[in-house]
Formats: C-alpha cells, sequence, structure tokens
C-alpha cells in the first residue's frame, strides 16, 4: 500500500462558505478517497502555509489517487495542491539494496570506470 499526503489551500470563497455552512470535510474527502479505491487515514485542519492536510493509502497506480487530486482542483475552492509519497523505512531499505546493486554497473555522469 502506498501513501499519500496531499496539503493545500482553501480559496476565500470556500472558507466563507465552511463559515456560513460549518461541516466536517472529513467525511465528504472519505467519499472522494472511496470513490477512487483510497482508504482516508487523516484529515487535518493545519495553520501555516496550507489549510489542510490528508493522508490517504491507496494499493492501485497512482493514476487513482490523481483522479481524486484532480476532481478536487477542478472544483476551484482548493488551492496549491500538494502530494508527497511516503514510503515505510522498510520498504526504503529494499529500495536501497537495490542501489546497491545498480551502483555496481552505474557510471556517473562525467566519469569514467
Amino acid at each position: 500500500m502506498t501513501i499519500y499526503i496531499s496539503q493545500g489551500r482553501y480559496t476565500r470563497e470556500a472558507i466563507q462558505g465552511m463559515i456560513e455552512r460549518p461541516e466536517d470535510r472529513a467525511e465528504a474527502v472519505e467519499k472522494l478517497c472511496k470513490a477512487v479505491g483510497a482508504k482516508l487515514l487523516n484529515h487535518y485542519i493545519t495553520f501555516g502555509e496550507y489549510d489542510f492536510l490528508v493522508i490517504l493509502e491507496a494499493e492501485g497506480p497512482m493514476t487513482d489517487t490523481m483522479g481524486a487530486m484532480l476532481a478536487v482542483a477542478s472544483t476551484g475552492t482548493v488551492t496549491d495542491l500538494k502530494t508527497t509519497i511516503a514510503v515505510r523505512s522498510s520498504e526504503a531499505m529494499k529500495a536501497m539494496e537495490k542501489a546497491k546493486t545498480a551502483m555496481k554497473d552505474f557510471r556517473p555522469a562525467g566519469q569514467r570506470r
């Protein structure tokens, strides 16, 4: 399973709408995640550079999760979407082992072997 961490900003209009009609956005985000075959792990409202942070888990290809992000972006109520793929340290170790093997035959740019 792949973990995706997405952050973004609400537009002024979205914030005004949430003040007029307060709602738990986690419910809407969870439905969207399910629609693309993902599972919402956590949804946070944040202070600082971004207004929200979503952590979801998906088994399918990245295009599934990208579909959810495109759906959100198309509404015009969210801007500056940023998604980071999180890799568990045990999976990163597997990648490090593969890198170690690959380095045996790799020639860096501008270098002779």
